[in-house]
């Protein structure tokens, strides 16, 4: 389930939109309890839809739940019927998080706003247990035929910043901004010590993938960058804003 830090940030990143007071018809897929929808509907005066594989999960009185697995089937409503669609702590639960990425874009209104979040396993402590272990933060040795999908046992797709935005842009969203829910203090010593070392091998390796491999251009290069920011050092969930074209 999504924490209160990053339910927080997202009503932020909303109510940042100059045309939050316009908006009729929100979506939240994967709701699970309905935290995020009831901070929503407290804030802004919109319709509330869910999308999510059961409706077991919710407590949210009233609040009807359309369900669908998002790994096969697509999302149950027109092109162009949200104003904001979100999707908290639910791309890593996905085999195929790029399919759902499209199907938001198709349901998104002209200049509508998605917000997606996802464990940062970009950042510090997290590389430094992949180093060590072969697992990301909140990544693990996954159960057998027996995860539990609204849980980390559930966790079976390990995205990190640059293919989140990557998706979004190639589903149609003109630009994709990263912002975190909360720094990691455990990860500042490893920073101060890593830091010097991180920025000479970037360096180093987009170099050699601007040169040599011709791999870096004007739409991509500053998605790389991003990667080896302190934020995405130090930030223990990525949460990402696209606006649609109008």
């Amino acid at each position: 389930m999504s924490i209160d830090r990053i339910h927080e940030k997202v009503l932020d990143l909303l109510l940042a939109e100059p045309g939050w007071r316009s908006w009729t018809h929100y979506l939240d897929i994967g709701a699970g309890h309905g935290t995020l929808i009831s901070r929503v509907k407290a804030k802004l005066n919109v319709e509330t839809s869910v999308c999510d594989y059961t409706q077991e999960l919710m407590r949210l009185p009233g609040q009807k739940v359309d369900v669908a697995n998002l790994n096969h089937e697509p999302l149950p409503y027109p092109d162009a019927s949200f104003d904001v669609v979100t999707a908290t702590e639910v791309i890593e639960h996905l085999e195929d998080f790029r399919r759902v990425v499209r199907e938001i874009h198709r349901v998104l209104k002209p200049g509508g706003v998605c917000i997606l979040s996802t464990p940062n396993i970009l950042n510090l402590n997290s590389r430094l247990r992949f180093l060590t272990f072969g697992f990301w933060n909140l990544f693990g040795p996954l159960p057998v035929k027996h995860s539990a999908l609204y849980s980390t046992g559930g966790h079976i797709n390990p995205v990190s910043w640059f293919y989140v935005a990557h998706a979004l842009l190639d589903a149609g969203f003109p630009h994709v901004t990263p912002h975190i829910d909360r720094k990691q203090r455990s990860a500042l010593p490893k920073l101060i010590l890593l830091y010097p070392f991180i920025k000479l091998f970037a360096a180093w390796a987009m170099r050699k993938e601007r040169v040599r491999f011709k791999t870096l251009d004007e739409a991509n290069e500053p998605l790389v960058h991003a990667m080896n920011t302190t934020d995405m050092l130090l930030g223990r969930t990525i949460i990402t804003k696209s606006v649609k074209s109008t």
